[in-house]
């Protein structure tokens, strides 16, 4: 199955950490981030996972759950966690789905052939309250997530579904934001940027964050 932004999420039920889970009803009404792991026991998945776990209050602020996956079985990840909260000095806070049967790993094709026909890739979707992916990050094996650029990314979809602005390169929370071309009526213009805006160019108009 190829996966587009704007496609359903693919609801599964599946043995985790925290139970047996049907994704769909999980998330409920919840942002969501699922992100996938090649295998236990693997360096890079350690810290993330910890990582992870650190920011999980960034989530929940944001109403997003997360959850992650390996192709390992549950006694796996049991022990697994046992290292984490160890070596990363954290508890593990959200589930991990066991996938060895690639139940998952197949519905969001994380079996990428060409880099490994076993394991998957660091990938990450996000899905909002609609059960829509809403982006798709992937990683190589070798390469470690940046869970700030992923809660970044949050930040910016949940501020752009609620106002008409996009936001530009390297934007963070708190920043000015540029407002979209399709928002030409300057009555409507006035309304809902009343703190104004400036015109670098007609379709670069610059504005503060709206919702600040």
């Amino acid at each position: 199955m190829s996966l587009h932004l704007g496609s359903i999420a693919p609801d599964f039920e599946q043995d985790s950490t925290h139970g047996r889970l049907s994704y769909h009803t999980w998330l409920g009404s919840s942002w969501g981030v699922l992100f996938s792991h090649p295998k236990d026991f693997t360096p890079v998945c350690t810290t993330e996972l910890g990582a992870a776990a650190k920011l999980k209050g960034e989530f929940d602020k944001r109403n997003v759950k997360i959850a992650a996956l390996s192709v390992d079985p549950l006694d796996s990840h049991e022990k697994w966690i046992a290292d984490i909260e160890e070596t990363q000095s954290t508890k593990l806070n959200y589930p991990i789905f066991a996938d060895a049967d690639r139940t998952i790993s197949n519905k969001y094709d994380m079996i990428h052939p060409e880099a490994n026909d076993t394991l998957t890739v660091r990938s990450v979707f996000v899905v909002d309250p609609n059960k829509k992916i809403r982006a798709i990050i992937t990683y190589p094996a070798s390469t470690g997530r940046n869970f700030d650029e992923i809660l970044r990314l949050i930040d910016s979809l949940q501020l752009t579904d609620s106002h008409k602005v996009a936001t530009p390169v390297n934007w963070k929370d708190g920043d000015d934001v540029v407002i979209v071309p399709a928002l030409q009526d300057p009555a409507e213009l006035a309304q809902r940027f009343p703190k104004g805006y400036k015109v670098v160019r007609p379709y670069l108009r610059v504005t503060p964050q709206p919702n600040r």
